[in-house]
């Protein structure tokens, strides 16, 4: 019997914690809206669409509280698009780790910069 409320508590946890959807939440625009605001073309991102638009949306965060211009975060949207396209999708291995190694210090970055506006995400 314990078992079974372990796992209900895990799933309910997980549903509660979950990342956003793709086509937005209240108060946060869709993941199209944000390729959009430098571009009338959307990248697909596949796989890794989540994670792309939670990085976008960090940055975006930053852009409307003023620590990102508006060049800087289309450059930044760009940057991730072309590498996307030339690393991301493609099916070498080590190709593919390229992109994630990139990914990974672009979503550090975009966390920064949002940290640095958003007093939700600093410490104390």
């Amino acid at each position: 019997m314990r078992g079974l409320w372990m796992i209900g508590a895990a799933a309910l946890l997980t549903g509660c914690v979950s990342s956003p959807s793709l086509n937005g939440t209240m108060g946060a625009p869709s993941f199209a809206s944000l390729q959009q605001m430098c571009s009338a073309q959307t990248v697909d991102y596949g796989n890794d669409a989540q994670g792309v638009y939670a990085t976008l949306f960090d940055a975006y965060v930053a852009n409307r509280r003023g620590k990102l211009s508006k060049d800087d975060y289309c450059a930044f949207q760009a940057s991730l698009a072309q590498r996307y396209t030339s690393q991301g999708a493609s099916a070498d291995p080590q190709v593919r780790n390229q992109w994630v190694a990139f990914f990974t210090d672009q979503r550090a970055k975009a966390l920064s910069w949002r940290a640095a506006v958003d007093p939700t995400l600093r410490a104390g």
